[in-house]
Formats: C-alpha cells, sequence, structure tokens
C-alpha cells in the first residue's frame, strides 16, 4: 500500500436503526481515510437480504453519517455502491474457484453431516472433496481449506492471530442455487472496489482467515486487517438492540450534539495520548493510529457521552444555542400553540437555560412555563412545596407584596422583596421562594426563578399564585370535610 492509495470501506446492512457500534466503526475508517491525500472511505450497503432491502433504510444510513459529518460533499467519500449490483461477478468468482480446484460441490445434509460425526458441534467433515460432483440441484459449493498449517492474519490491533486449518471446515461460498454466501461476496466485493484495509468490528476476527483463503486462493494480496474491540454495556455486555439503547437516531433525537457524539465515539478504544478528552474532530484526525486502539473491550458510558454532550452545549454562542434548540420549540415537537411561542423572550433566557441542559430536548421543560397558558401539573412538586403552614401563608404573602406598583419588576427587586416576605414568616430564602416557584413554573427545579418572574410579566405571575392559592384552599376545604 503506498502513502496516498489507501481504499477502506463501510459496510453495513440495513436493519432500520444506525448502531453506535457502527457509527464508531465508520468514523474510524473516515479518520484513516481523511489522513491521506486520495485516501478514500467507501460506503458499501450489504443488500442481499431481501428482507433487509428497504429504501428508507439506506437512506437512514446515509442521514446518520451524514449527520456524524461523512458524506459525498468530501472527497475522502465513495458511495454508497449496494452489493446486490455485484451478484454476476460473486456467480463469475465461485465458478473460477471450482474450475480452479479450490472448490468442489457437495450434497451432504446437515443431518447427515451430524450422523457421520455423531456430534452436532462439530463441523463439515469433507465428505464430498474427493467425489466429484458436478453442480445440480441440492448441491452447495464449498471452499476447499488447505490441508495442514495455519492462516497467518496480521491484525493492526491484535496482531499476530493464527488459525489452524484444521480448526475450518471446508466452508461453503454459494448455495445450490449459485447465490453466494457473505463470506464471498464480501471478498469479490472488496477486490472490485479495490479495497486495500478493513477496519471492522471483532466479531467479523472469526470470518478473516476464510476471507483471507479467499483472496489468496484468488491469486490476490488480501486487505490489512484491524478488527474494533467489542462495546459493552454498564454489565460488561455486548451491546444489544434488545437490551440497550444503541440507536445513533435515538440520540439524535434526544438532542444529543453530533460533534460530541463524534467525539465520544471516538474515545471508545482510542485515546489521543494527552489526557484530552474534549478535542474536536480536526485534531484528533491526525493523531489517530489504528495501532493505537485497545484490544479490550470498550464502555458505552452514556452518562459520559451526556457529560460531553453538556460540555459541548456550553460552548455554543447563545445564537447557536437558540438554532440548535429550534427544532424542540417550534413546530409538532413543541407542547404548546405556535402562536404562544415567542423568540424574543427565548433568546433572552436562552442564557440561563443553556448551563442547564445536558441534552437539548431539556430545553422543553426548563422554559415551557414561558409559553403554556398554564403551568405543568406535578404532584411531587406540589406536595413538597405546598406544606400546611408554609405553601398558602407564602403565596398569600407573595401576592400582597407583588401587588404593590411601587415594586420595580426587575430580577433583583424580586428577590429582594421575596426574601424580606418570607423573613416575616420566619422562612429564609430557599423555603420562601418553593411555593412560588412551583406555582408559576409548575416544578420544584428549573431556571433562577426571579428572572423567570422578570421575563414572564407581574400579571402572569398574579394570576399563577392567585390560581395556585385557590387550589390550596380548595384541597384544604376538602380535607377538613
Amino acid at each position: 500500500m503506498t502513502e496516498t492509495s489507501l481504499r477502506t470501506r463501510f459496510a453495513p446492512s440495513p436493519t432500520g436503526m444506525f448502531h453506535v457500534g457502527g457509527a464508531r466503526s465508520a468514523l474510524f475508517n473516515w479518520a484513516l481515510a481523511q489522513q491521506r491525500s486520495e485516501g478514500r472511505m467507501v460506503l458499501r450497503i450489504e443488500d442481499t437480504d431481501a428482507a433487509r432491502n428497504r429504501p428508507e433504510w439506506t437512506e437512514g444510513i446515509v442521514r446518520a453519517l451524514a449527520w456524524l459529518g461523512i458524506g459525498e460533499d468530501d472527497p475522502h467519500f465513495e458511495g454508497p455502491y449496494f452489493q446486490s449490483a455485484y451478484a454476476d461477478k460473486h456467480r463469475e468468482t465461485a465458478q473460477e474457484l471450482y474450475k480452479n480446484g479450490r472448490a468442489y460441490y457437495c450434497d451432504c445434509t446437515r443431518e447427515q453431516v451430524q450422523e457421520r460425526r455423531d456430534n452436532p458441534n462439530l463441523g463439515y467433515d469433507g465428505h464430498c472433496r474427493e467425489r466429484g460432483l458436478e453442480p445440480g440441484p441440492g448441491r452447495a459449493l464449498r471452499f476447499r481449506v488447505p490441508d495442514g498449517g495455519p492462516t497467518v492474519v496480521e491484525d493492526r490491533i491484535r496482531g499476530r492471530v493464527e488459525f489452524e486449518h484444521s480448526a475450518i471446515e471446508d466452508f461453503v461460498i454459494a448455495r445450490a442455487d449459485g447465490s453466494p454466501l457473505f463470506v464471498l461476496a464480501n471478498v469479490v466485493d472488496d477486490v472490485e472496489m479495490g479495497i486495500n484495509q478493513v477496519v471492522r468490528g471483532e466479531e467479523h476476527l472469526s470470518n478473516t482467515p476464510k476471507q483471507q483463503l479467499l483472496w489468496e486462493a484468488l491469486g490476490l494480496t488480501p486487505p490489512v486487517w484491524a478488527h474494533l474491540p467489542v462495546i459493552v454495556n454498564e454489565q460488561r455486555k455486548k451491546l444489544s438492540k434488545r437490551r440497550d439503547k444503541v440507536a445513533l437516531e435515538s440520540y439524535q433525537e434526544e438532542g444529543y450534539l453530533a460533534e460530541a457524539m463524534v467525539n465520544y465515539l471516538m474515545l471508545l478504544g482510542w485515546a489521543p495520548g494527552d489526557d484530552r478528552e474534549i478535542m474536536p474532530w480536526s485534531e484528533m484526525v491526525p493523531l489517530f493510529r489504528i495501532e493505537d486502539v485497545n484490544s479490550s473491550s470498550a464502555f458505552f458510558d452514556e452518562k459520559k457521552l451526556r457529560a460531553f454532550n453538556g460540555e459541548y452545549i456550553r460552548a455554543l454562542s447563545a445564537e447557536e444555542f437558540a438554532e440548535r434548540c429550534r427544532p424542540w420549540l417550534t413546530g409538532d415537537a413543541a407542547p404548546w400553540d405556535p402562536a404562544d411561542y415567542d423568540p424574543e423572550v427565548f433568546a433572552a433566557v436562552a442564557p440561563l437555560a443553556q448551563s442547564r441542559v445536558a441534552v437539548l430536548s431539556e430545553i422543553v421543560p426548563n422554559v415551557d412555563f414561558l409559553f403554556l397558558p398554564e403551568p405543568v401539573e406535578d404532584e411531587k412538586s406540589w406536595a413538597k412545596a405546598m406544606k400546611p403552614g408554609v405553601g398558602a401563608e407564602m403565596l398569600e404573602a407573595a401576592l400582597s407584596r407583588f401587588a404593590d406598583p411601587g415594586l420595580p419588576w426587575t430580577a433583583e427587586d424580586l428577590k429582594t422583596a421575596t426574601e424580606e416576605t418570607g423573613a416575616t414568616l420566619g422562612l429564609k430564602l430557599g423555603k420562601a421562594q418553593a411555593p412560588v416557584r412551583v406555582a408559576v413554573t409548575g416544578r420544584t427545579v428549573g431556571l433562577p426563578l426571579f428572572e423567570s418572574l422578570e421575563l414572564l410579566g407581574r400579571e402572569r405571575v398574579r394570576a399563577r399564585l392567585e390560581a395556585a392559592l385557590a387550589k390550596l384552599r380548595a384541597q384544604e376545604a376538602s380535607a377538613s370535610e
């Protein structure tokens, strides 16, 4: 491989969702491609499974990659290509191996093999190797694994890995109808696309000696191999879509920033080596070396990802933060009437919210009190703040104090007024402001209260305090009956 000729590939199967493990593999490949002037990452869609061959799923893969910053607008990107387009070459190559004596036809059923081996866990026994069968119904094409010795895989992450031929059965490369199995199709596609480096998950390591044998049987030099460590959950079990949150789309929908996700995924098995973790893509690319990837499993820590995302959110300008939040504030996703949303009010409150959200979707519960006709009802918050002897008394006192036309409606003056009002009831500021906060915002936690009151306005604050007080009195009356 010359310094500039690297061609690596990312070859996902359409599944209706884009796995974070696949995203990590794509990014590692992308970093390697971008390091060289003529480096290319080829996107190939493994679409030969008819049940998975849905255009919308392929479109989902392309969208997910584009969100990560991988796409056709970059000269280092090629594709998407489709495995199904190479079907004729798959069949032609299978026949070439047969004619050269590197493959043979076999009509053994699985039951016959198991009966001969007397052990369902043992592989094929080579029964048809010398029978000279011609192509025909019920006859699959098997690759003739060399007798004796090992196949040595030089892995850039794991080093030298040996696979004894005695442990590799004569594997099927084409079904009786001539359609290829993955192991053959994958090799043919890589040959046709000039792939000379393969970076993929370690679950494919067991396929590698078979694929390398096929490359060698075709008289070709195999690509450089690198198998990435498996990604595990908190219980150190491999991430599973049935058990874990693995869909990249779900993180995108929740409000994770692409740049934070890219940064975090790049650190699953690799580190830049200078104790830095928060690092833009442009700085990671020149530092990345596939040889530095750790072969041990990598823990997908959602809490750490969330912390990364919070760091990236706080680094945004106020204008960029407001723009990134827009999908959650407007349109069908917003819980309020579009006419009630005021972008100028949000722009005023955005700096307060920016330091408090870790994902963008959290913006809604932080600002909904500003745009909903009434605050949300949170029973736990209500019960905690509106305790007997505190709730009604503080609401009455606050209503009286806030009604004073001489009270300037500023955050600083509202804080002083609330503190002084609470003191008359023997309450410190923390206790005094709790009933006011819940009455106005619906929750015990949220943005700074007094800045929120200032933005909401005197009349809306008064109306909400009165409504909360009426509700409390009704509850008290009901309890006394």
